[in-house]
């Protein structure tokens, strides 16, 4: 509410057509597939013009991709802000449920782009392209909290390589359930079984 207050016409004018047109394009996606869907379905159930949605967008992937924009820094936030003496495995555990609690908060949002996103060769090749950058700034973050150096220690890339290959798989059986099974449950389960890899 406050942030929303903080904006200038201009930009809440941006913000409802920037969500008019990702309300469009993922309720077009989910019915018929991301494939069979094109630019000028998408402006025209949003009822913009092809040069807006461009103005905005600059492929009908980037609509998808950019819902995970905010995720890496949120995790990457949390991990950073966690206490410094908390086990790896749990600040990582704790980092990766930001995005987890994200879905399970957002299901009628998320639970289509998630679906999307694992069935669309070219937006998983995009998130995967995302993770990376994922990873790159949350082993950062990692090498500093424990003292380590990141160009020689392959430690923290590879402990937060390990992390979001749990994230992604507890989404893709999250996914798979049609958003019944417990997101934080599976993630719980997941990291009992990464975790002394972790340790």
């Amino acid at each position: 509410m406050d942030e929303e207050r903080g904006l200038t016409i201009a930009q809440r004018k941006r913000q409802v057509v920037s969500d008019e047109l990702k309300v469009a394009a993922l309720q077009l996606m989910a019915a018929r597939g991301f494939d069979t869907v094109t630019v000028d379905e998408i402006v025209a159930a949003a009822g913009v013009s092809r040069r807006t949605f461009f103005r905005y967008y600059a492929s009908k992937e980037d609509v998808v991709i950019e819902m995970l924009e905010t995720l890496g820094d949120q995790m990457r936030a949390e991990l950073a802000g966690r206490p410094a003496d908390e086990p790896t495995a749990v600040a990582l555990r704790r980092a990766v449920e930001v995005a987890v609690l994200d879905c399970k908060d957002n299901t009628g949002k998320a639970l289509p782009v998630v679906r999307l996103v694992l069935r669309t060769p070219a937006l998983y090749a995009r998130s995967l392209e995302r993770q990376a950058g994922w990873r790159d700034d949350m082993a950062e973050v990692l090498a500093a909290r424990l003292g380590r150096d990141r160009a020689t220690d392959m430690y923290p890339g590879l402990a937060v390589g390990i992390a979001l290959t749990a994230l992604e798989d507890v989404l893709r059986r999250w996914a798979e359930s049609d958003g019944t099974a417990d997101p934080l449950e599976l993630t719980a389960r997941a990291f009992e079984v990464i975790g002394p890899a972790l340790t």
